[in-house]
């Protein structure tokens, strides 16, 4: 059965100017960015709200600030903890740890101390650069840790001479001078001090780790995905060849530059490609609204929550978007309702890719030409077709057999994207490939052309008596209602039937939607065994910092509400 994912039945689908397989003959990101320089200095790298800034200040930016870390003690093969948010300071960090041949740990801005501690402790980070309103956090974080510098920078900085956008108004001033918080050091001051003293690094390996991207993979606490730099440059190049990034492209940043889709959907196809990336801190609806129509925007990943956020603006339709044709989610599957509102409100087509954290971003990506083909069964809107170089099969994870075209089971991908291994957890390794396939964790299934479809996380599936009902499918049909905005459906205990379906729903603005009214549309659109017995609306749903639903949350609520109830048992008058 394996030999049906070997020979690759969905090459067939590719488009003509996709290679069958990806051989980008660059050894490392920072060769990637020379070639990106070799183009011409003077090309726009980075817009930031109004100001602009050169591949050649990239250049410079990041040698001195490699001189400075150089300077600082910090060595080759050392880590360094990047705690910012979609700022300039974010790439010119990346390259200047890449040039000095050390190891950038990418850091949620949105963590708390103890959540910092954790991921200095582990990745043995020497070094954080941080927003100076954080370094508070950070200070707190590095201790008992082997981070012995600290690095603050504003966001503010990078502007230029044009002033403050709305967004940044509560942002304090950079403090003047390097002593305000003891030993840390400003981030614009070590640029101007070691400018021009940079004189080169080491010889940087294709398998050498370029960035560690933290993840809780299948099970457990968080573990450092290792990123090779050959796995990063393979991805960049796939985006750059599959979605023909080039001249007069302009990447939106969208997502979290912390996460793996901004790490390489954005800064690594933005390199690639030798194309313009444009930030603006973080996304709100508006701020990304009205940079995408600035900049003339070609291309973004955001997630599907990220698109909902959109397309409930009530502006949406006084926006010039009609340069933004190549519009990707990723981070979860979309449903073909979120697709279609936002092609009727818009004229424009969200396509799917799909990818993990251990993939380093796409393993599956709709081509740009293609509209993706929905499962006439479930509504699930396909993930697309594997990217060149790549395997993926179906595999039963009891028994690790291959499983026929059709049948749903855990998907295994191999290829150079996928990452070695988990930072200094050997068991965890193991238990997550085999063979060199990775265990994604999702189940989904392949069709007869090729075609995959995601259809939830295995630990997802409810159990409603002994019939599989798969939260994604749930969802999807849910979100058909016209005053249903956002929904996560969780399975909880269930005296009779094992486990029943419960549905948090957002209501659309101004929506007078209650819980019957929710039920109802179920019952009317999905099998009895599949409908919510239980329906919550609720303000917002919990979600990462990438847009995620958060589904163990939910249902540690409802099980917190269980608790609860027991102990204060029914109210009597």
């Amino acid at each position: 059965m394996s030999g049906e994912y070997e020979r690759r039945p969905w090459l067939g689908r590719y488009p003509s100017w996709v290679p069958h397989d990806l051989n980008p003959g660059i050894a490392n990101g920072v060769e990637l960015f020379r070639r990106a320089v070799a183009k011409g200095g003077d090309r726009p790298a980075l817009h930031y709200f109004q100001n602009t800034l050169s591949h050649a200040e990239l250049d410079q930016s990041s040698d001195a600030l490699a001189a400075a870390l150089v300077a600082e003690g910090i060595e080759p093969g050392d880590r360094v903890g990047v705690y910012l948010q979609n700022v300039p300071q974010y790439p010119i960090a990346m390259l200047a740890i890449w040039k000095l041949g050390a190891v950038m740990v990418c850091l949620s801005p949105m963590m708390k101390a103890g959540e910092l501690n954790y991921q200095l402790k582990d990745s043995g980070a020497r070094a954080v650069i941080a927003h100076e309103s954080a370094v508070h956090v950070v200070a707190e974080a590095a201790r008992q840790t082997q981070a012995h510098l600290t690095i603050t920078t504003s966001e503010l900085d990078f502007l230029g001479d044009n002033p403050i956008p709305e967004p940044l108004l509560t942002s304090s001033p950079r403090a003047p001078g390097a002593g305000r918080w003891g030993a840390t050091h400003d981030l614009l001051d070590l640029v101007h001090r070691y400018a021009g003293k940079w004189t080169g690094g080491p010889a940087i390996q294709p398998d050498d780790v370029a960035m560690m991207v933290y993840t809780s993979g299948t099970t457990g606490r968080p573990k450092g995905a290792m990123c090779t730099h050959r796995n990063v440059v393979f991805n960049s190049e796939v985006y750059r060849t599959w979605m023909q990034l080039g001249d007069g492209d302009v990447i939106l940043g969208g997502a979290p530059l912390f996460h793996v889709s901004g790490l390489v959907g954005h800064m690594g196809a933005a390199l690639a490609a030798a194309c313009p990336l444009v930030l603006f801190y973080r996304f709100d609806p508006e701020t990304t609204l009205t940079m995408a129509e600035r900049w003339r925007c070609t291309f973004t990943i955001m997630a599907i929550t990220a698109f909902r956020s959109l397309l409930n603006h009530p502006g949406l339709s006084d926006f010039d978007l009609s340069r933004f044709t190549k519009l990707y989610s990723g981070g979860a599957p979309v449903s073909a309702a979120t697709v279609e509102s936002f092609e009727a409100r818009t004229g424009l087509y969200i396509r799917n890719l799909y990818g993990l954290t251990e993939t380093t971003s796409p393993s599956h990506i709709v081509p740009p030409t293609m509209r993706a083909p929905v499962e006439p069964e479930t509504g699930a809107v396909s993930v697309g077709l594997p990217v060149p170089s790549t395997v993926v099969k179906i595999v039963d994870p009891e028994t690790g057999a291959d499983l026929p075209a059709g049948e749903p089971a855990e998907l295994w991908t191999r290829g150079p994207g996928v990452v070695p291994g988990y930072w200094q957890r050997p068991e965890a390794t193991a238990e997550a490939f085999t063979d060199g396939y990775l265990h994604t964790g999702d189940v989904g299934f392949m069709d007869r052309w090729g075609w995959f479809y995601v259809v939830d996380r295995a630990k997802d599936m409810i159990n409603a008596s002994g019939f599989k009902v798969w939260p994604r499918e749930v969802e999807d049909q849910l979100l058909q209602h016209s005053e249903i905005a956002e929904v996560a459906v969780v399975g909880v205990p269930d005296a009779y039937r094992c486990e029943t379906v419960k549905a948090f729903v957002v209501a659309t603005r101004g929506a007078a939607l209650t819980s019957d009214d929710v039920i109802t549309h179920a019952k009317r659109v999905m099998a009895a065994y599949k409908y919510p017995r239980q329906v919550e609306i609720v303000s917002e749903l919990p979600k990462t910092e990438t847009g995620k639903i958060l589904r163990r949350d939910l249902r540690a609520r409802t099980a917190e509400d269980r608790t609860e109830s027991r102990e204060t048992g029914p109210t009597r008058s």
